[in-house]
Order: structure tokens, then sequence, then C-alpha cells
């Protein structure tokens, strides 16, 4: 989205920078005034402009809570031979959900400081393996530092309510 309005705005410099210089260079004609055809090609690319949306702010930071509520509603389900990859792939990435917003938050990671060095750990036990195989093999690790950071998290409830 970003790229269509730079290139649209792009395209809109160039179109007003070619009109001024037609102007600038082509026949002023009677008095001194513009063609109608430069006026033309001028208000045209004005109007160009204004229709334009304006850039849209940048995504803000997920908070804590919305996190952590994802990474809760993991708490209930079991590895099961049918869900297994999927819930251990899911706590991961919902570790690293919170770790992202725990970062991101206007208190500051130091906030944090617990949480944060669980996933630390984990990550250096898994290493850069985060295949379902790798999971697996370390299924008591991936599912121990969810329930620390939930209890964790459950001893502070001002950081997700």
């Amino acid at each position: 989205m970003l790229r269509t309005i730079l290139r649209g705005a792009a395209v809109t410099a160039v179109t007003v920078t070619l009109a001024a210089l037609t102007v600038s260079c082509g026949d002023e004609g009677e008095a001194g005034h513009r063609p109608k055809a430069a006026s033309a090609a001028l208000a045209a690319s004005a109007s160009a402009a204004a229709d334009q949306d304006p850039p849209a702010p940048p995504p803000q930071p997920e908070r804590v809570r919305d996190a952590f509520a994802g990474l809760q509603a993991t708490l209930g389900d079991s590895c099961t031979p049918a869900n297994c990859a999927y819930l251990l792939g899911r706590v991961h990435d919902e570790l690293h959900r919170v770790e992202r917003a725990m970062r991101a938050d206007p208190k500051g990671p130091g906030h944090f400081p617990e949480p944060i060095a669980l996933i630390a750990r984990l990550d250096r036990e898994l290493g850069a393996d985060h295949g379902v195989e790798n999971l697996k093999r370390h299924q008591p690790a991936v599912f121990g530092a969810r329930d620390e950071i939930n209890t964790w998290m459950q001893d502070h409830p001002d950081d997700y309510r």
C-alpha cells in the first residue's frame, strides 16, 4: 500500500514539474498569461494529488495482554497424536508473540525480565531448528516455558488486564 502511495506521489510530482516546465517554456499568449492547456494540466495534477489517500499511520505494537491471551488459549490443549505438531508450533509462536509485545511495551523489556529470559533459554535449547521434530524433542521445555510465563503473568495482573 505504501509503495502505491509513494508511486502515486512521484507520478504527481513529475506531472506537476512537466506542466510547470511547459508553462515556463511554452507560448505565454497575450499579456503573459498561461495557455489554457498548461493551466488545465496543473489543475488536473493538483486534483489527482488531492484524491490520494494520506499515508497510513505505522501499525501499533501488539499489547501484552492480547499476546498473553493467545498464549493462555493453549493451556487447555494437550499434545495428542492428531494435533501435537500443531500445538507445539502454536505454543512456540505464541511465546514469541508475547516476547515481541513485551519488548515493545511502553514499560520496556526490563519490566518483563523473567518471561523474556525464559523464552531466551528456550531459544538456546532449541537452537535454530524450529521444526516439528525438534519441538517434539524439547516438548517439556516448550510447555514448561509456557506454564512458567503463565504463572509469572498471573502474579503480575496489572500487566495484562
